[in-house]
Order: C-alpha cells, then structure tokens, then sequence
C-alpha cells in the first residue's frame, strides 16, 4: 500500500480535550476522528488494527466452540421489560420508538436478545449446551464520556452467552463451570496475543447478575476500578468484591456471614453480656460525625457503630416478614414464576465507625438495581431523629443490616440514640440490638489483610477489558426458557455471560505500549507491519522499494510504502507516531554497497542496522513470525 494512495491524516499536536495517551495518539497518528461527545469514527488507518483485535477475539472463541450470530442492534423494548431491566437499568439505557410508538431499545448489552432467540428454539436437554457469540455495536448514554474509546458512548464488544442443563463439572465438558473456565483460558490467550498484560480479578456481577464473576484488568493510572492485591499469594479483586481477613476477634466466631438474624439470635450468651453495664443515652450536643464522636467521648472509632440509611430500588430479595412500618411496600413480578420485586425499600446499615460501607456490595446482597444514601427527610422520617443521631437499638421501622464489624462489637459500642443529640453507650450486640441480615458490606483498602492468607493487601488503578458471569437463571426464569430434561420433566437452563470490549482493548494496547514518540504497536494488531522508507521515490531506490514491498507482501505481512515528496525526517516522525513495527530505509548510497544494503530498525530500538537488500525481506518476516507465534504480540 502506497502512503500517497492511503488516508493518514496525522496531526502536529493533539486536541485539547484529549486527556489520556491513547486519545492523543489515536487523534494525531489518523486512527479516529470525533463526530460528537462519546462518539468516534475510526478511519482506515485505525480500522486496521481494530480489525485485527476482531480477528484474534473471534478465533479465539472459534476455538472454545463459541458459535457466531448476528443479532440486532435494536432490540424490542419488550424483551427489556420481561427482564425487568427495563426500569432498572435507567438513564443509560437508550429508549426509542418508531412510527407505531412501540418501544426499542439501542442495545447496551445482549442478554435479553440472546434469551429470547434461544427460547423460541430450546426444546430438549439434547440440544443443550449453547454457546454464542456476538461482535456488534453498543451504546450506553453515558453521563460523562471521557478517554476518546476508552469510555465511549457508542462502542463494540464481543459478547458470549452459553445455556446449560447444570452447573456442576460432571467431566462431559458440557457444564457451566467447564464453559466458564475455558472462557477464562480463552480471554488470557485474547489478551496475551494482543501484547497486553492482564490482572485477572474477582468481581461484582452488577446489573448482569448471577453468581461467579471474574474481570481482566489493566494497570492504569485514569482506571475506573480499584484494584486490591495481594503480593504474597496472588490475590487479586474488584475493590467493590475485595474481602479481607477480620481484624477483630470479639464475637468473631460466632457470626455467619450472610444469614438472617434468627440465625444468630443466640451467638451471644446472656453469661457474655450479664456482666456488661446497660446501655446508656448520654448527651452529645451538636455532635453527630464520628471524628466528632471520637473527640468529644475521648473514644476510638472502632467503638463506634455507624448507622447509614439507604435506599434501594428494583429490589428482587425476598422482604417478607422483615420491618418496614415506614412505608408498604409495593410489589410488582416481572414474570408469573419470578420472584417479587420491590420498586422502594430503605434499610439501615450498621458497620463500624472507622469503615465505609460498599454500596456495590450492599446492592449484590439485596439484588437491588442500585442503592443510594437516603435524603435527610427520609432519614428523619425512618429514625424520628436528624442526620448524624442514627442508631440500630430500638430501630424497629426498617430492617437492619450488619456488617460483620458491627455485629462484632459485643459490648462497649457507641451508637446514635434516634434522638437529637442524643448516643447510647455500652451497647452489646445481640443483647441490645440484632440486626436482620449480617453480611460483608465493608469497603477493603489498601493494608487490610488478605482473605487467603493474612498478608497486606495493596491498590491499583484499573481498566476493565473483559468480564465473565455465571448468570445462573436470573433472565432464563423472568424470560420464561424451558426444556424438558431427560425424564420429561420441565427445568430452565443456568446461563453464563463473557463479555470483552474492543474499543478499550484496543486503546489499552496503546496506553502500555508508546514512547514520546508515538505508538509501539505489537505485530499482531499494527495497522502495517512493516514501512518502506525511500530517502527520495525515485530511480534505483524507487524499484529497490517496489521490489521489497512485493517481497513482503508475498510473505504475508501488511506493508506501507512511504512515497510521498516529503523530507525523510518527516517520513521517519510519521513511521513512529503510526508505530509501524519495522522500518526500511531505501538510499542511494546504501544501494550502491556491494551487495547493495539497506537499513532496518525495529520500533522499539533505538539503533538502526544495514542489511543486504536481499536478505531484508526474509529477516523482517521471520522476526514478526517469531513475535506473533511467541505470543509477544
């Protein structure tokens, strides 16, 4: 390909809403161009490489047996509805209608389209397990979007859905677990070809539900995602599903992590609490933050129990019998057979006075479609007292939930008094409050100890490329997806969900691999692996550049020919901002050598070296294949 007959439109210096590496050099190397905020047009030049993402991505599910379609961009509002995601995933969602007003949805992810096409087939456990894939467009009407493709608002994502009789591994290869894991395997051989160096974590299903849920990650100092990690044993986790080990030991073992309240009403013996002082309702004028606290009672904050009010909408676990005398709560079902889902609920959350509460956590356990701090009216209305005077004893109007840390305290605790003004000492768990559900809500940081093995855990920032779920039955159940199994019995089959963005793949290559001087491509996904630079496009260096070109291209790499009437300088500033991986220089003194030579140099070096001219083409092409097949890029 000649430079003169292809559009490489490169700009001097990058335009001022550009904020990260990739967005700068995708703009000024002629990759992409911006149409409007969060939307992107990729030109040849960048659709060669992503062409190429796309290439690797889809052999690599090829291999695992991930069977291709194609479906629709728009999707029927109703398949959305029948999910319940309709209402839950919000603004993001793009809602459209055509000229009959019946409602579409511009499509942020696939799970309702693929639930319905396998519905309308699946009849027989003989035709399970499914696996498909996709590689199509989305959009997300994103609030703010940033980072050029990074964080668009259009962008293109492969997604997998697979569909199982069972969950469990019974050594036939057919189960979800067996899928997930050669996901898993398939994703690390994705990344791995494309140059990039992955964290694997685990991680919050979110809006997606389900189960197991693992994220790959990139190291990146503009990352959305903390990272949590462990030096010593590998660790690795999502910030928003990070555990740690306690570090407390009162009444530690005697909590369940996760069970209703009656299951540990008796964790603490009247023996434990008898010699106790009772509680006592003190004053506290104007004091209502902890650090207040701390000051005015001279006490450590892990004394202290926090009590947050939340509000949480779309909330699909089962409140029946639990306290909710502020309000009645209204129930809608999505499907005859699911579950009821509360439109509204708000809870008290109680967690220790030096920890925060993890909203995401909060809402994985309630399986809420999000969860925010409840307005000052609320909470003045649910606990009879103002912001900041909260406290779970005699809080009876909402249920309450612990976090381990809380429940731990077994005696001495400092809580609000649901008065103005007003805290109880000397509160005892489990003889002056017990809460509704106890759970791990608690936000890890960095120094906490690692749940596998004690060690201090540290952060990082991190971009998120791909993501696999283990849906269970959360759209196959409110879809209404059955099969007859083997003794003629109706069952829904579990699902898995294996998502990858290639817009943001793509990007992170560039963020890991550049200098000052522009991209350092790996040969698998460069746009051209090798350029041709004549010193000047003419006589006996324009047929040595022909006759290199044809040589190349004749063993399979992608070439550029650089014959524009520019000074090699330019040509040399062009050939590394692109990030080509090989450079041929062409000149006359070089060809009149005896054997004629031409100089090579390898993207990532520094030093050039002269070659015999016809030895130039073999040596390039072995270098790339050893590069490629060595999984380097």
């Amino acid at each position: 390909m000649k430079f003169s007959k292809f559009f490489i439109p490169t700009l001097r210096e990058a335009p001022g809403d550009a904020a990260i590496v990739s967005h700068k050099l995708m703009m000024r190397s002629g990759m992409i161009r911006k149409l409007s905020n969060g939307l992107f047009a990729y030109l040849p030049l960048g659709l060669r490489s992503f062409r190429k993402v796309e290439a690797i991505v889809r052999q690599e599910m090829d291999a695992v047996g991930s069977l291709e379609v194609k479906p629709t961009v728009v999707v029927p509002g109703e398949l959305w509805k029948e999910s319940g995601r309709w209402d839950s995933m919000g603004d993001a969602l793009l809602r459209v209608k055509n000229r009959l007003d019946v409602d579409f949805v511009v499509s942020p992810t696939a799970e309702e389209a693929f639930t319905s096409l396998v519905r309308d087939e699946l009849s027989s456990y003989k035709q399970l397990p499914l696996n498909f894939y996709q590689i199509n467009t989305k959009y997300r009407d994103e609030i703010r979007p940033r980072y050029g493709v990074m964080r668009g608002r259009e962008f293109v994502m492969k997604d997998a859905y697979s569909f199982h009789a069972d969950n469990a591994v019974d050594g036939s290869g057919e189960s979800l677990d067996d899928t997930y894991q050669a996901m898993g395997g398939a994703y690390r051989r994705i990344f791995k070809r494309c140059g990039l160096t992955v964290i694997p974590v685990k991680a919050d299903s979110g809006a997606m539900g389900g189960s197991g849920s693992e994220e790959f990650m990139v190291e990146s100092e503009i990352g959305d995602n903390t990272l949590l990690l462990c030096p010593s044993c590998g660790y690795a986790a999502n910030v928003e599903k990070a555990s740690c080990k306690p570090d407390y030991q009162s009444g530690a073992e005697q909590i369940e992590v996760g069970q209703p309240a009656a299951a540990v009403g008796g964790a603490y013996e009247e023996a434990k609490t008898a010699a106790l002082p009772p509680p006592e309702l003190i004053d506290t004028p104007a004091v209502k933050t902890i650090d207040e606290l701390c000051a005015f009672l001279k006490a450590d904050a892990k004394t202290f129990i926090k009590t947050l009010v939340y509000r949480a909408v779309n909330v699909e676990l089962d409140l029946s019998g639990a306290p909710h005398t502020y309000l009645k709560l209204e129930q809608k079902r999505l499907a005859p057979e699911a579950p009821p889902v509360y439109p509204q609920a708000f809870f008290a959350v109680c967690i220790r006075g030096d920890l925060a509460v993890n909203e995401v956590k909060l809402a994985s356990l309630l399986k809420a479609g999000e969860v925010a701090l409840a307005s000052d009216s609320d909470v003045e209305r649910i606990t009879g007292a103002p912001v900041g005077f909260a406290g779970p004893v005699g809080l009876t109007s909402v249920p309450v939930i612990a976090d381990e840390t809380a429940a731990a305290i077994a005696g001495g605790g400092i809580c609000g008094g649901l008065k103005k003004d007003k805290h109880f000492t000397n509160v005892a768990f489990g003889r002056d409050w017990t809460p509704w559900l106890i759970s791990d809500v608690r936000t890890v940081v960095a120094g906490d100890k690692c749940p596998v093995c004690g060690g201090a855990l540290y952060e990082k920032k991190g971009n998120e490329l791909g993501h696999i779920f283990k849906l269970g039955k959360k759209y196959t159940s409110s879809m209404r997806v059955s099969f007859l199994d083997a003794a003629g019995k109706t069952q829904m089959p579990t699902m898995g969900c294996y998502g990858i963005g290639l817009d943001r793949t793509l990007a992170s290559v560039i963020e890991e691999h550049h200098d000052d001087a522009g991209i350092i491509w790996p040969a698998s996904i460069a746009p051209f692996h090798v350029v041709v630079i004549p010193v000047k496009y003419e006589g006996a260096a324009a047929a040595c550049c022909d006759e290199l070109e044809a040589g190349l291209s004749a063993r399979g790499l992608d070439v550029l020919l650089d014959d524009r009437n520019e000074r090699a300088g330019v040509k040399f500033n062009d050939a590394d901002l692109i990030g080509i991986p090989w450079r041929i220089v062409v000149g006359d003194k070089n060809l009149g050598a005896n054997p004629p030579q031409v100089e090579i140099k390898n993207r990532r070096e520094k030093e050039s070296r002269l070659v015999e001219k016809s030895k130039a083409a073999a040596l390039i092409a072995d270098y790339i294949a050893e590069e490629v097949s060595g999984g380097k890029g």
